[in-house]
């Protein structure tokens, strides 16, 4: 007899600033509630090296990176943890920690939303 006991996944928590909300922004103006979402999101982005962090991940092989294969971005450790925080934060990242390492990766379901609303600007 096994005592190996099968345990549920649990999906990870989305923040609700990360739910991809927004519709082309050509279709119709955007509430207060999905402009600030969508800002915060933008807000993220608009950092040089949040913007580099971001790029650094989402070009990886494989659309993962561990930490520590995107640390060097000209700022120390700490600054690093501090604006990929932020990112996971906007709903732009997720993370997951594998043994003393923590990967990141691109959350594509708001970054598609991201571009679809943008994408309609011509």
């Amino acid at each position: 007899m096994s005592n190996i006991k099968a345990l549920p996944l649990l999906e990870p928590e989305v923040p609700e600033s990360a739910v991809p909300c927004c519709p082309p922004l050509t279709e119709r103006p955007l509430s207060a509630g999905e402009a600030e979402r969508t800002a915060l999101m933008f807000k993220a982005l608009g950092d040089p090296v949040r913007l580099r962090l971001f790029s650094l991940v989402a070009s990886h092989e494989g659309g993962e990176a561990c930490v520590c294969d995107i640390s060097d971005v000209g700022v120390s450790q700490p600054t690093v943890s501090h604006h990929l925080k932020k990112l996971k934060e906007a709903g732009l990242l997720t993370s997951e920690r594998r043994g003393t390492w923590v990967y990141y990766r691109v959350e594509p379901s708001v970054v598609a939303a991201m571009g679809q609303m943008l994408g309609s600007m011509r």
